[in-house]
């Protein structure tokens, strides 16, 4: 614990984010005290919140929790520009952060990891702390889904001498366009892969792209750029002559699939079982393998920790299952995202039937311009299925799009649409499970669905 931080007072705007209410919790936990505002909070963090005694008494902004006695304000991506506190410590005078330059701040003599990437990120970041956990080693973090054995999603401490964060290249908060991943100043910058995303911030792939080269152009000499050789506009920038900077690239790890199983393939350490699988998280282990390398742990110790790895809170994440059914959630959103996770179910289990099922839920999937972009990404899918919701679309002042529209972009004549939640629900219960695969992709709730419910109906 910082000294005299019992003291040190902290305000968060915007609270109820994913990274906002872990960073709070771990403030609090380091001795600051913590207040903060939303004016709307969604579980998982309304609990872990109320939990740490630091939910708001009542929804919406208060200028009056603005006080001098603040050492800081950090401001959540999802504040607006004109937000009350927000002007209230302008006039005051007050420090306001935004949480990666905060992140910055107390990991500025710390060795920086950061893992970017328009997928798989939150994976590899997941990896590298599971490796770096089962080797005991003193590390601090922040990634963007909960991991099996880590209590929070963010870590500070003082002691450790290595910081391992998910760069993610949205805009930072209302008052900073930057990208947040350029706010860290990594030593060691992976790139996993780039797929154009965030059309709404970048809207064309040129300016999407360039974010990614000016992370890469800002290591520091001694630095290291890992990047998915694979990728073509990656490897270009990847292979780019910087002074003194190590570039390592990474594909895909050999492996073999065996009744369901995946086994990496290595020369030296022989066939280890791990519990991910697709091509994508091959790609996946190798980048964080390459990472773990630079980072001191030996191939030994890494394949020694990776076969317990059993992915990110809703990533491929199991449902439910039986001898013949399984049934996953994933976050996948993005079409790069939706085309990886529907082809390595199916060729996981070439046998069973594969129902896929995307739900079009943020800005990027729901506009007309960028709905292109999904072409043929579910065509490994068996019986593929759309889902969105035409009130999202009216939320987010986007033109309305059609069942017409969607069958056209993902040039597929046999997928089913939906817009009802119910209609989904009863197509699901009454599709033949015999040898089938039901996956499911969204970065949202299908309509609040009983996901846990309808795989419990299922496999029954």
């Amino acid at each position: 614990m910082s000294q005299n931080s019992l003291s040190r007072k902290i305000h968060f705007i915007s609270i109820g984010g994913s990274v906002m209410h872990n960073l709070a919790i771990a403030l609090q936990q380091k001795g600051f005290t913590i207040t903060g505002s939303d004016d709307e909070i969604y579980e998982p963090s309304v609990s872990r919140l109320k939990k740490h005694n630091l939910l708001p008494a009542e929804m919406g902004w208060f200028p009056e929790k603005v006080t001098t006695d603040l050492e800081a304000v950090i401001l959540g991506m999802h504040a607006r520009e004109d937000n009350p506190e927000l002007k209230k410590a302008q006039d005051l005078g007050i420090k306001v952060y935004s949480y990666p330059e905060y992140i910055f701040e107390h990991s500025v003599d710390k060795q920086r990891v950061v893992v970017a990437g328009s997928h798989g990120k939150t994976t590899i970041t997941s990896m590298i702390l599971h490796v770096l956990n089962y080797n005991k080693r003193v590390f601090n973090y922040l990634v963007g889904a909960q991991i099996e054995g880590f209590e929070n999603m963010v870590k500070l401490s003082d002691e450790a001498p290595l910081i391992v964060i998910e760069g993610d290249e949205y805009f930072t908060s209302p008052l900073d366009r930057t990208p947040k991943f350029m706010h860290y100043q990594p030593h060691v910058a992976l790139i996993s892969g780039i797929a154009w995303d965030h059309f709404n911030v970048f809207p064309t792939w040129e300016s999407y792209v360039k974010q990614f080269e000016l992370l890469a152009d800002s290591i520091p000499k001694a630095g290291a750029i890992v990047f998915d050789e694979t990728d073509d506009m990656l490897d270009v920038i990847g292979q780019k002559e910087r002074a003194d900077v190590v570039s390592t690239p990474y594909k895909a790890h050999p492996y073999k699939i065996e009744n369901g199983k995946t086994f990496l393939t290595t020369a030296e350490n022989g066939d280890i079982p791990v519990l991910v699988f697709g091509e994508h998280n091959m790609k996946n282990i190798s980048g964080a393998r390459a990472v773990c390398e630079r980072l001191g742990i030996t191939d030994e110790d890494f394949y020694a920790a990776i076969q317990s790895f059993k992915g990110a809170s809703k990533r491929m994440e199991l449902l439910g299952s039986n001898s013949e059914i399984n049934i996953y959630r994933d976050f996948a959103h993005a079409p790069s995202k939706v085309e990886a996770t529907t082809s390595a179910v199916k060729a996981q289990f070439p046998d069973r039937t594969l129902v896929a099922v995307a739900e079009l839920h943020t800005f990027s999937s729901l506009n007309k311009t960028f709905l292109k972009q999904y072409r043929r990404k579910m065509n490994t899918a068996d019986i593929a299925v759309v889902y969105y919701n035409p009130l999202t679309v009216e939320h987010k002042r986007l033109e309305p799009i059609t069942e017409a529209d969607i069958k056209e972009a993902f040039k597929r004549e046999d997928l089913h649409v939906f817009t009802d939640s119910n209609a989904l629900l009863n197509f699901l219960k009454t599709q033949n499970w015999h040898q089938a695969n039901l996956l499911l992709m969204s970065s949202g709730t299908f309509g609040d669905l009983d996901l846990k419910g309808l795989a419990d109906s299922i496999i029954k």
